[in-house]
């Protein structure tokens, strides 16, 4: 079976070993859901280097096995002066759970003042951004989030060693009405993030160019030889990285390059932090749209004349997403190839649980 054939795996199979796997290693019911509730949602859309491998893999690595997230941790909400803003200490909980509340929460802040700002100090990683900020946009309202990454991975841009996190940056906007499906905009400001340089080595394909350094600084395609990524557009995605940096450093967080690794001062800290936005697009209106149009067939409109021109053939940012999660609907489940069978696989065997039959999943169309 070739790297693009896919086995179609019942979204309820996938969860089941998810929420077990999560609850062998001390997470809670509700942990274990969010967990599941979010692998497979990132599988539904194609998003194959922030899937339950990943999220399991991070958490073996920097997570509840090295304690840098916390099973059954509780959340402290920090006193604020501010009524649309809160600033959170997660303590620790994992990082997709944390999220779920920290997007809620800023939903209900936006319905009440029409904007609300979550801020998390002492998070574990969420992993990928746009499927928070893509429920949002769903569910009617434009989102933003960003965060420190679990590593620092990436070098500045004219340096030499790696002081930054891939960082990513995601905006999901209500756009269902108009084009069929959120735009989302959502990337890591490194060429590529270390889960698809983790994607790629499963699968024996090579990097793209120009993404990857090698132990001695040098430019590599080879994903087993890459140990740090380099930022996309030169100087354009490191200070795009540099902003993760900062909102963290003004949250509460510290130096990249110790994060999630042992500490040698007991006084420093090494988890991320992550931020939350949401607007309610009531908010924003200024209510004079051109030839009567209201603000749904007005960005319609915007991006028909942006798509036009000759541009017809032209990608939203979303698009590919929304086709992924169709394809996966079309075939009545998740997606996974042969390789990612096999890493489920181990994760049975790790929760003594069963591992799949692969004679139950038939190849995708």
């Amino acid at each position: 079976m070739s790297t693009e054939d896919f086995f179609t795996v019942p979204t309820a199979t996938h969860n089941e070993l998810v929420e077990k796997a999560y609850q062998h290693r001390g997470f809670t019911v509700e942990e274990s859901a969010a967990a599941a509730r979010f692998s497979s949602y990132a599988s539904l859309h194609g998003i194959r280097t922030h899937n339950a491998i990943k999220a399991l893999h991070l958490d073996h690595l920097f997570g509840s096995e090295a304690d840098g997230c916390l099973p059954a941790a509780n959340i402290e909400k920090l006193p604020s002066r501010f009524a649309a803003s809160e600033v959170w200490n997660a303590n620790r909980k994992l990082g997709q759970a944390t999220a779920y509340d920290a997007l809620d929460r800023c939903i209900e802040l936006a319905d009440e003042y029409g904007i609300g700002q979550v801020s998390v100090d002492n998070a574990f990683h969420y992993l990928w951004g746009g499927g928070y900020v893509m429920d949002a946009a769903k569910r009617g309202y434009i989102a933003y989030t960003n965060c420190t990454a679990a590593l620092a991975e990436v070098v500045p841009f004219m340096g030499q060693f790696p002081t930054l996190g891939t960082n990513p940056h995601s905006w999901g906007f209500p756009t269902t009405d108009s084009v069929g499906y959120p735009i989302v905009i959502d990337w890591a400001t490194s060429v590529v993030a270390m889960g698809r340089v983790q994607q790629l080595k499963r699968e024996g394909a090579p990097l793209p160019p120009n993404a990857a350094v090698d132990k001695d600084g040098n430019a590599t395609m080879d994903a087993n030889e890459a140990e740090a990524l380099l930022p996309f557009g030169a100087h354009k995605g490191y200070g795009l990285s540099l902003i993760n940096e900062l909102v963290g450093a003004l949250i509460g967080g510290s130096l990249p390059t110790i994060r999630s690794r042992e500490l040698s001062d007991p006084e420093e800290k090494r988890t991320p932090c992550f931020y939350f936005q949401v607007i309610h697009p009531d908010a924003i209106s200024g209510g004079a749209f051109a030839k009567g149009r209201n603000q749904s067939d007005n960005i319609k409109a915007v991006i028909e004349d942006i798509l036009g021109h000759g541009n017809e053939n032209c990608l939203l940012p979303g698009q590919i997403e929304a086709g992924a999660a169709a394809r996966s609907e079309n075939n009545n489940g998740l997606l996974f190839s042969t390789a990612e069978l096999d890493a489920f696989d181990e994760i049975a065997t790790e929760c003594d649980a069963p591992t799949w039959d692969r004679s139950q999943f038939p190849a995708s169309k």
